[in-house]
């Protein structure tokens, strides 16, 4: 049809054979922001949310998340990750995210790394609401790929 790897010839779309495909080790990072007032900023840093420690909780959420990515995104492969690293910096009117998977593997870990991050900021919102409710999620991206017949891949 249109050479696309999610559609058959017909054009319907389907799960991608990856059983011919070598194992290499593959890793892929994601990031992401969340902007919000300087007070909510400053009860996170401080540990002083309403709902406790927003970041750990955070951390556990994307890695959680990164787990169950083929749950969520219907044609993902579900993957034996072998590793998740979620880290948080802070930065100026916000909170910045930087979400790491991993594995030796037949297909890449992109959608694991970008659910992680994804996932990890919206928990931040959750856990900061009652603080602010205009915090803006944004920039959530793909930062760098390891592996599989495409190589190495970093953002600009």
């Amino acid at each position: 049809m249109s050479g696309l790897t999610h559609l058959d010839e017909s054009g319907a779309a389907h799960m991608v054979d990856v059983g011919g495909k070598p194992a290499t080790q593959r890793l892929a990072r994601a990031g992401g922001v969340i902007r919000m007032s300087a007070e909510a900023l400053a009860a996170i840093k401080a540990g002083d949310a309403p709902k406790g420690d927003v970041l750990g909780t955070a951390r556990i959420a994307g890695i959680m998340a990164a787990k169950k990515t083929a749950e969520l995104i219907p044609l993902c492969h579900p993957l034996g990750l072998d590793a998740i690293d979620v880290t948080f910096d802070y930065a100026d009117g916000g909170i910045s995210v930087s979400a790491a998977a991993s594995l030796t593997g037949k297909t890449g870990v992109e959608m694991e790394a970008m659910t992680a991050a994804s996932v990890a900021l919206l928990t931040i919102y959750d856990m900061a609401k009652a603080l602010d409710k205009g915090m803006v999620i944004g920039e959530v991206r793909l930062l760098e790929k390891r592996g599989g017949k495409s190589g190495h891949w970093t953002a600009e």
